[in-house]
């Protein structure tokens, strides 16, 4: 018989061992369902420096820069200290046109395989080292000078780039994306500028892509550790955003172990703007906060989330799960979570307190339902079932239409099945009514 400490060994194996696959080099995400047989053409009005393979993307970092063998900037799985803001492109098929791109976006029969590639990374500014050094002064905090411009400097060069982009949009909102365990840069990059493609190229994307991907049996308790790292970082780079007054609307997606860095820092940025006398949710200008596979235990989840009341810091607070999801039943039993994890989360699964929480509040709060067991057909690509959110083309389906038309679930815009207590289902073949 393996003894407790034995099965935690082998569960860290098989988990690391399970998501390694998830990596590696990426053909873009099927097409969702939406644009299946649709006369909608979400491409129609786009600036002209939009229409290309090319998709632009800016990124926030605090992963240690590297040089490759050719001396190349890249980033690694290492920490560093400051956060820096850069620009890459991706390319969505090197070798098609931007109109067979458009055709390819249409079908889940594509006449070419649509390769990802990134392009040079270009980092436009890094600020100063943290922590700031500080003294106090008659009970004030006072942050060292030359650490404050240096990063009062650093924003603006960067706020500068960002405004040049949102001039090429009439949304005026950021989609920022935070990944996963195990997921390198390229992983991150390659997520939001598919995404950012089908949703038809509105606003900005912007990465915020944290350490993680440290190689072999430790490299989930490495990207754990790297994920609470992250949080102060995250909270800055969120909180510059949102002070941009060219910024309207901040829409932030996570993915996976990316969901918790996300959760805590939305916790630290609703409870000191409540600290302050403010709403959260017109501080940081959040339009949409999406948890998708979130890799929470739900206990947890209960008191940060539904006790610290972070639904009513957005506009609208979404998660999407799925009792399939394989990557999220092994961190179940390797953290032992006595009542699972949000990612495999069900109505049946939630606790009275918890109901009697989410019944009472006036949230504009939705957990989606996956059930890829019996949606055999949406989860060929995932083998998984823990990237549905882009793999599945009745989930991304739905995502898509939330951030690109910014409504709530439910028909006619979104014919979710409603199972009660802001618990929904997507249905086989979403969006098609059945």
């Amino acid at each position: 018989m393996f003894s407790h400490t034995q099965w935690r060994v082998y569960l860290v194996i098989g988990f690391t061992l399970l998501l390694a696959a998830c990596s590696g080099p990426r053909e873009m995400m099927p097409t969702p369902n939406t644009y299946i047989d649709s006369s909608t053409d979400p491409y129609a009005n786009l600036h002209e420096d939009l229409k290309s393979t090319e998709v632009p993307m800016f990124y926030i970092t605090d992963r240690a820069p590297e040089k490759d063998e050719t001396g190349k900037l890249e980033y690694g799985f290492e920490r560093s200290p400051s956060l820096a803001f850069g620009s890459t492109t991706v390319d969505l098929g090197d070798d098609i046109s931007w109109e067979e791109l458009l055709d390819a976006s249409r079908t889940q029969k594509r006449l070419k395989d649509v390769t990802l590639t990134r392009g040079d990374l270009n980092e436009i500014a890094r600020g100063p080292m943290s922590p700031t050094p500080f003294t106090e002064v008659d009970g004030e905090i006072v942050e060292d000078p030359e650490y404050v411009a240096k990063r009062l400097a650093a924003a603006d060069i960067f706020r500068k780039e960002m405004v040049k982009q949102l001039a090429k949009t009439p949304r005026k909102e950021v989609f920022l994306f935070v990944h996963g365990y195990h997921n390198d840069f390229n992983d991150s990059v390659f997520a939001m500028s598919e995404l950012w493609h089908f949703m038809g190229r509105i606003g900005v994307p912007i990465v915020y892509s944290w350490p993680a991907g440290y190689p072999g049996m430790l490299g989930y308790t490495y990207d754990r550790e790297s994920s609470e790292f992250t949080v102060y970082h995250l909270r800055l780079a969120v909180e510059l955003i949102a002070s941009f007054p060219e910024v309207e609307k901040l829409s932030i997606i996570a993915h996976s172990r990316g969901t918790d860095v996300a959760v805590n820092m939305l916790r630290e940025l609703t409870i000191g703007a409540r600290a302050a006398g403010l709403n959260p949710r017109e501080k940081y200008k959040i339009n949409n906060f999406v948890l998708a596979a979130p890799d929470i235990d739900v206990q947890v989840a209960m008191q940060r989330v539904l006790g610290d009341r972070l639904p009513w810091s957005a506009e609208r607070f979404t998660v999407y799960t799925s009792p399939a999801d394989k990557a999220i039943g092994f961190a179940r039993k390797l953290f032992a979570s006595p009542k699972g994890r949000i990612g495999n989360l069900q109505p049946d699964n939630m606790t009275e307190v918890g109901k009697v929480a989410m019944a009472r509040g006036n949230a504009n709060l939705s957990i989606i339902n996956f059930m890829s067991a019996t949606d055999k057909s949406d989860s060929k690509v995932d083998t998984f079932g823990h990237s549905y959110f882009r793999d599945a083309p009745t989930v991304s389906s739905d995502l898509i239409i939330m951030l690109r038309d910014d409504v709530n679930p439910g028909p006619p815009a979104r014919p979710l099945e409603s199972l009660g207590s802001k618990f929904w289902r997507v249905p086989p073949g979403y969006p098609a009514v059945q």
